[in-house]
């Protein structure tokens, strides 16, 4: 059982990552033109970061957790496709045309005369973010309970992650009701899934079923499964269109190396 020093620090990363939301509102107010060509790169990296982390140490702490057999690698396959599953269903109950990844200026906006709609496409998005963070929340938590370090870096990779989706919920609702306070709400209240997120990781896979290696190494699993389909199906796809190319590769690749150097230094 984590002692409690550990699940505060835990809860406190997670909710960090989910309150990023409030970042991209700020962005938009006080940048007349949002910086594509930064959060190109802030999404590669954060990509990489998490694809890195997901292969190279999640996944096999998850086998190691579920056995030291051919059977445990199995296991461990099986839940991080599971991992993907779930969130490739929970992505079904977004609808397209109110893609909460989408990068929006506050200029483009602002000539738009249907607030009814804008206001819809706010609320809508806000609701997707807080469908999609509530998992990320659960890998956060989860991730810091077995490594501080391991914690800090995807608390960190998620919450850049979480900046342009702020951006998403907070421009639309400004334009719609003029409020800039309504629109910074919107945006932190999409975030606070992700604690919650955190708070049903400790009262499920730590209060009832308990600390068990086999349960620790199934969530594992797939909480490295949500990751790789979080970078390969959000994150990367928006770097792409929001930036050159070479940018998103190369901050994939700096993301990458950051977590590599992270974890020789402190593994």
């Amino acid at each position: 059982m984590p002692d409690t020093q550990t699940i505060i620090l835990a809860f406190l990363i997670t909710l960090g990552a989910g309150l990023a939301t409030g970042i991209g509102s700020l962005l938009a107010f006080y940048r007349k033109k949002t910086d594509a060509k930064f959060l190109s790169t802030a999404l590669g990296f954060s990509a990489g970061v998490m694809i890195y982390v997901s292969f190279v140490e999640i996944f096999p702490k998850a086998k190691d957790a579920l056995g030291d057999d051919s059977r445990a690698f199995a296991l461990a396959t099986i839940a991080f496709f599971s991992g993907i599953a779930l969130i490739a269903i929970i992505d079904k109950f977004v609808p397209s045309e109110e893609n909460p990844h989408e990068i929006r200026d506050v200029t483009d906006l602002n000539n738009e005369a249907n607030k009814k709609s804008l206001m819809r496409m706010g609320l809508f998005s806000a609701l997707a973010i807080g469908i999609h963070n509530f998992p990320e929340g659960l890998a956060t938590f989860m991730a810091t309970l077995e490594s501080s370090t391991l914690g800090i870096s995807i608390g960190i990779a998620i919450a850049i992650h979480n900046i342009p989706e702020g951006i998403a919920v907070s421009v639309p609702i400004y334009y719609a009701t003029g409020d800039k306070k309504k629109a910074l709400k919107y945006s932190f209240l999409s975030g606070f899934s992700e604690p919650i997120g955190a708070i049903v990781g400790y009262l499920l896979l730590i209060t009832i079923f308990g600390q068990s290696s086999m349960i620790m190494g199934f969530v594992f699993a797939g909480v490295a499964g949500i990751m790789v389909y979080i970078s390969l199906d959000e994150l990367l796809p928006t770097a792409e269109k929001y930036g050159e190319h070479h940018l998103a590769i190369y901050g994939l690749i700096a993301g990458m190396a950051t977590m590599a150097v992270s974890l020789l230094l402190f593994n």
